[in-house]
């Protein structure tokens, strides 16, 4: 472990799973799409493609690429979130890890996609988000893709006031090796521009 609390845990002391699921499930009542993340996600990938969704939670967006077709793995830190996601897709692969201590997990660094959705990165223990770039970035195969989004002020995020910049991301990124190869606003790929208050964005690592 980091020694360090991370952001969701200080928010939900580690049993928001159900809550979260509830949530969703809400949602699909109203009629509202849930899958956003799941089909920006497909569309960038060849059929039976390697995922880790890192930060899974619930195993949402995971559950549904493994419809898909995709092979995916989970991982999260906090154990009510994996409850809900090993009972819902039992047959699935979702690992409990720390992101800033992914390399422990011996993991074989050939992901076509990683995805950290769901405002990870904000989330995150301070101090440990240039660690988990890095630990996301060796997770990749060469020509491999990093998937990100996150909330960039108080209106897209949990929190008062945002912990970090998008500057500071794409540092990391670059740190990392990484390439940055496309931004949004939305899942759904309305363009970005500066101020807008979410950003998803698309990194690579060199194929070469």
């Amino acid at each position: 472990m980091t020694g360090q609390q991370d952001r969701w845990a200080e928010l939900t002391g580690g049993q928001g799973g159900e809550a979260y699921a509830q949530r969703f499930a809400r949602l699909v009542e109203s009629g509202h799409d849930i899958h956003g993340e799941a089909a920006f996600c497909a569309a960038l990938l060849e059929p039976a493609a390697r995922v880790l969704d890192a930060g899974c939670g619930t195993g949402r967006i995971a559950i549904r690429l493994a419809e898909l077709g995709h092979r995916c793995t989970g991982v999260d830190v906090d154990p009510s979130m994996l409850a809900v996601a090993r009972r819902d897709a039992p047959a699935q692969e979702w690992l409990p890890g720390d992101l800033a201590r992914l390399d422990a997990l011996d993991l074989d660094p050939d992901f076509d996609l990683v995805l950290a959705a769901g405002n990870v990165i904000p989330l995150l223990a301070p101090g440990t988000e240039p660690d988990v770039v890095r630990q996301l970035a060796g997770a990749l195969r060469p020509g491999g893709l990093l998937v990100t989004g996150m909330g960039l002020d108080a209106a897209h995020l949990p929190l008062p006031e945002p912990p970090l910049t998008l500057g500071e991301f794409d540092d990391w990124c670059t740190r990392a090796g990484l390439t940055l190869r496309h931004r949004y606003a939305t899942w759904s790929g309305d363009p970005y521009r500066d101020g807008c208050g979410y950003a998803v964005s698309v990194h690579s690592r060199p194929a070469g």
